[in-house]
């Protein structure tokens, strides 16, 4: 723990070296690295800063304390033994969990003479989709034995102590960690009517920036692939970004969207229930997760097509009749004009800042832009592929990068949390409509302070 101490009170300017597995995190890099981390931390505060709707009513001890709390969170898992022990114990729950997914799927796609899967079978459709649809109902079957409330509940606990949020803020906020942008609110259905405008803003934000359980195990699956080892590394990372994001959502968020009214202290979830028993939870778990793969499927196949109609027309028309391919192919990574090209350059002064490797930041630029523009799932399929292929030079570019994309900031998101919350309180619709864009910076904002903060350790 004294390591630990140094690293608060002594603002992280001395070299550390993890005690953390190997393959989690390597040991840490020179001073330039943590001063790297620090800048990025210090330009997106001051991004909320400037972007902020009310600079005067900022509360700062709020945002030092979120981002003090995401620190904490950061060293328990990182660096104190028994915190890491039970953090790599739920990481390898989660990769059994999937291990169960496969089970299913083999029976469901395998041969009925051999039993085995044939090898075109063995695709994104068939070995990730399962598992949202499987996570789905293992939540809702959670939520009906009432033990993903009190995990909720203890989570908020927490933030309301230590950030002395309202009470419905506090279970949104822990609520997103575990549950989607659209389920989370559930939990606080009465309040939705009477939340401020910043309570509101808080609730959006902590939507855009953490994932639901179902698509985490999904990244995990893919991005791990058949091997259980890297499963189970990405598995520790993903959990640690989605926890550290929810503390810097309502940083990013009280930034952008100062609290200014009163606002009710009262700490109690809404009662929801999944079915009458264990049977009748399972069954509307399984329904919801089959709408959620099937809208993940089909926004994967539209936005996949759609990149490939316009780097068509970038690449093999613009790019070809004015030789800017050639350009590009003689000076960058890239063979044409296209649109990984363009957000890759766009967004790599982002990644720069956060302390991503010089030699990766237009990847992980175009992550981030893939990420925003379109969405995270067509962005994680963008990751896994520059893993396989050998794209990042550094290991650390390859881990920063999934903390960029651990979040639902995409445009897309917009629109689903105006219609999935709005349809829980009509009457905050416009409200909703307003605070969407800032909800989406905020969002954006939240998982660029984990992917920099977690840069600084590694």
């Amino acid at each position: 723990m004294s390591r630990a101490i140094a690293i608060l009170t002594g603002l992280l300017l001395i070299p550390i070296y993890s005690s953390a597995s190997p393959e989690f995190i390597q040991p840490s890099p020179s001073i330039l690295g943590i001063l790297r981390g620090l800048l990025g931390i210090g330009v997106l505060v001051c991004i909320g800063w400037l972007v902020s709707e009310n600079r005067k009513s900022i509360s700062w001890s709020l945002v030092f304390k979120g981002l003090f709390l995401q620190i904490l969170l950061a060293i328990l898992i990182l660096e104190v033994p028994i915190f890491r022990d039970v953090f790599t114990f739920l990481s390898k729950g989660f990769v059994k969990i999937i291990s169960f997914t496969d089970f299913g799927s083999d029976f469901l796609f395998g041969s009925f003479i051999t039993g085995e899967v044939a090898v075109g079978n063995i695709n994104f459709a068939f070995r990730v989709l399962p598992t949202i649809i499987f996570f789905s109902a293992l939540s809702a079957l959670l939520y009906h034995w009432g033990i993903l409330q009190k995990v909720v509940y203890g989570f908020a606990w927490l933030m309301k102590r230590t950030l002395k949020l309202s009470g419905a803020e506090s279970l949104a906020a822990a609520g997103n960690i575990f549950l989607g942008q659209t389920e989370s609110p559930l939990l606080i259905k009465p309040f939705l009517k009477t939340m401020t405008r910043s309570e509101m803003m808080c609730l959006m934000t902590g939507g855009m920036a953490t994932i639901a359980g179902g698509v985490l195990a999904s990244y995990i699956g893919f991005l791990g692939g058949a091997s259980e080892a890297q499963r189970l590394l990405f598995a520790e990372h993903l959990l640690t970004a989605s926890i550290m994001s929810a503390p810097a959502a309502v940083v990013a968020a009280k930034l952008l969207v100062p609290e200014k009214e009163n606002y009710n202290k009262e700490l109690s979830l809404a009662k929801r229930t999944e079915g009458s028993n264990a049977l009748e939870a399972i069954a509307h778990g399984t329904t919801d997760g089959i709408k959620l793969a099937v809208n993940v499927a089909a926004m994967l196949l539209v936005f996949t097509a759609f990149v490939y109609m316009a780097n068509y027309i970038s690449g093999d028309l613009i790019g070809r009749y004015t030789g800017l391919n050639e350009l590009i192919a003689s000076n960058t990574v890239y063979e044409k004009f296209t649109l990984e090209f363009i957000i890759g350059y766009l967004f790599a002064p982002i990644a720069w800042i956060l302390g991503v490797p010089s030699a990766d930041i237009v990847a992980v630029g175009q992550l981030l832009g893939e990420k925003t523009i379109l969405n995270e799932f067509y962005a994680y399929v963008t990751l896994g592929k520059m893993k396989e292929s050998g794209v990042f030079e550094n290991p650390k570019s390859m881990i920063m990068a999934t903390y960029v994309l651990c979040g639902f900031a995409n445009i897309a998101s917009i629109g689903i949390q105006i219609g999935g919350i709005g349809a829980l309180a009509p009457t905050r619709k416009g409200l909703l409509s307003k605070l969407g864009f800032k909800a989406l910076i905020g969002g954006t904002l939240a998982s660029l302070f984990t992917a920099a903060l977690i840069g600084m350790f590694y």
